[in-house]
């Protein structure tokens, strides 16, 4: 095999608590994650010369500060593996909270262990993964996953819940590190819902009007925003079942019940909104190009 073809699927976080920091100024989390089928699209071709080349249609992100290269790195210092030339097409908005840098490396990290046969059990991926993110083991997988600690301690929530989602990403963004520091801030005083077994069972039964009855992400609030506000509520309009904001932000995601309705709504939205986007939870396994 000289060349592989590989989707890097977002996420949106359904419940997110931040809890105490640890080691290193990280945060452990728990939280739950549902893996979409909205995806970055990579092509990994052997090369001849050494070391990687990365061509992205995103001229915004560069070359050696894109989480591929450090994935790539990573790789070369702990397995035997020759020159990639890599194509990436970025569909996820970057700064969003949708997990799409994350996702590329995941799924850079899979293509390179299937391609140069590295014999790299799905545990060991997950190690690596933690060394260039913590949401990098979470989207190795496909699903729904409890997330805790750093992100790497993962339990697989066994539910295939149908449901539709819009994602409206603004044009402002939220610093990670800024939104941190503000619940940080906040100390004792932070009165956060912790509602992640609820929420789990409520996925376990496939149960929609009681899941939308605990989604919550903490960071919603320390960034209020008009902007992320008129969403909301622009989302609500449309006959969106719930809405949250995913990780720090500053994407919004609205779950709808019913695909003509969903379908509907984001024509109405897209016309609104640049960076609008209709999918679905990822649960099954697909066959991919490649493979």
């Amino acid at each position: 095999m000289e060349q592989i073809y590989k989707k890097a699927k977002a996420k949106i976080n359904l419940s997110l608590n931040v809890l105490e920091k640890r080691e290193g100024h990280y945060h452990n989390i728990e939280s739950i994650m549902q893996i979409l089928y909205f995806y970055d699209e990579l092509w990994i071709k052997k090369t001849s010369k050494d070391g990687i080349s990365i061509k992205c249609n995103n001229q915004e992100i560069k070359e050696e500060e894109n989480i591929i290269y450090k994935a790539y790195w990573l790789l070369r210092k702990k397995y035997q593996i020759g020159g990639v030339k890599v194509k990436l097409i970025k569909k996820i908005p970057t700064q969003a909270g949708l997990g799409g840098g994350s996702a590329d490396a995941a799924a850079f990290m899979k293509g390179m262990n299937k391609l140069f046969s590295l014999g790299i059990s799905k545990s060991e991926l997950e190690a690596l993964g933690i060394e260039l993110g913590s949401d990098v083991p979470t989207v190795l997988h496909q699903g729904c996953i409890l997330v805790k600690r750093k992100g790497e301690e993962l339990e697989r929530i066994h539910t295939n819940l149908k449901y539709y989602i819009i994602l409206i990403k603004p044009d402002i963004s939220f610093s990670t590190k800024e939104m941190y520091q503000k619940i940080d801030l906040k100390g004792k005083n932070m009165a956060q819902k912790f509602v992640s077994q609820e929420l789990r069972q409520a996925l376990e039964k496939g149960d929609l009007e009681l899941a939308c009855n605990y989604l919550y992400n903490v960071f919603e609030d320390v960034s209020y925003h008009n902007t992320i506000e008129t969403i909301k509520k622009d989302l609500e309009n449309q006959g969106a079942f719930a809405n949250q904001m995913t990780g720090s932000g500053s994407c919004v995601f609205g779950i709808f019940k019913e695909k003509e309705q969903a379908k509907n709504a984001y024509y109405k939205l897209k016309a609104k909104y640049k960076k609008c986007y209709f999918t679905i939870p990822n649960y099954e396994k697909r066959k991919e190009r490649g493979k």
